[in-house]
């Protein structure tokens, strides 16, 4: 049985960061746009070595999404930066327009997002962003959990054409996975394999379920975990595979119930494999400032509210 085990703790906001700087030492039609939140997004290594590859349009979030959209026409690849619900929630008439209706090759990078911003508070814990960026056709959608895999997948995206929303976070969390490994868009990742209960994660929440499956383990109560980094396009044949096998669902996420990886999830088994679901997701609030892991706690995305999804649908089977 796979074991997961980490050494240290680092932000995914700093994986995107490194993964730009990678970039920029690869490949030179990328660009960066930043809001006025450089240290925020961890951008100041691509800025010291390609100070000509970026442009600070300061509070003007609109004004940063025409901008990207505009050098694109030129071939460049612009990446922008600001937290996740400036990103989205303000300027979605701007993404929607310039960028995904004309299928720009726009990298939208988003930090900060969900419930561990933490002390910031509701009017910056963006929980709708999943949602609103998915329904967006030509938009992709990826969550990934730890530093490395936003590393990977920050530069995977740039050979990517088209619309891409990139999230991420503030806290410190496990780093889990390799740090050479190849970020793949779409294709979700077997962490662990089981036969009565699958749990899919994403982003925060991926580790939150390989903690679970510690729990639940000790109980005789074998749980598959599939970590679904990509959100659109939804890996559905490995969705479908992995519930034919173990019979329910529980999906887990730092987002709102409504409009996340749980809709996403239960309208594919509903469509071709209907089966128990149960959703670990904040249930139609706003947070609160507050410490992260707390805030975690009282909305209910812990691995401790996963555990008791999933004895919850087990019982539904």
């Amino acid at each position: 049985m796979t074991k997961f085990t980490y050494t240290d703790k680092k932000d995914t906001r700093s994986g995107f960061g490194a993964g730009l700087a990678e970039l920029g030492r690869t490949n030179p039609d990328v660009v960066a746009l930043c809001a006025d939140l450089v240290g925020s997004l961890k951008m100041q290594e691509f800025i010291k070595e390609n100070p000509d590859r970026f442009f600070q349009v300061g509070i003007a979030e609109a004004n940063m999404m025409g901008l990207a959209a505009g050098m694109t026409i030129g071939g460049k690849i612009p990446f922008t930066g600001t937290f996740a619900n400036f990103s989205t929630g303000r300027v979605y008439d701007q993404i929607r327009q310039s960028i995904a209706y004309s299928d720009k090759n726009v990298k939208i990078c988003a930090s900060h997002a969900g419930l561990t911003l933490g002390e910031d508070g509701a009017t910056h814990q963006i929980l709708e962003d999943i949602g609103m960026m998915k329904m967006l056709p030509n938009m992709t959608v990826i969550n990934p959990c730890d530093f490395n895999q936003t590393k990977a997948a920050t530069i995977a995206i740039a050979d990517h054409h088209g619309p891409v929303y990139l999230r991420f976070g503030r806290p410190a969390v496990p780093i889990f996975t390799p740090a050479d490994q190849k970020f793949e868009i779409g294709k979700a990742l077997h962490l662990i394999e089981g036969s009565d209960v699958t749990v899919f994660a994403t982003g925060h929440l991926v580790w939150e379920a390989i903690e679970a499956e510690a729990v639940l383990a000790q109980e005789g109560i074998s749980v598959e975990v599939i970590n679904i980094h990509t959100i659109k396009p939804l890996d559905t044949e490995a969705i479908l595979a992995s519930v034919a096998k173990t019979g329910c669902v529980v999906t887990a996420e730092e987002h709102q119930m409504n409009g996340g990886l749980g809709d996403s999830v239960a309208q594919t088994l509903a469509l071709n494999h209907p089966a128990p679901l149960e959703m670990v997701a904040v249930n139609d609030s706003f947070g609160e400032s507050g410490k992260p892991a707390e805030l975690m706690t009282k909305y209910g995305i812990d691995a401790d509210n996963i555990v008791k999804a999933v004895r919850r649908v087990i019982a539904r089977k």
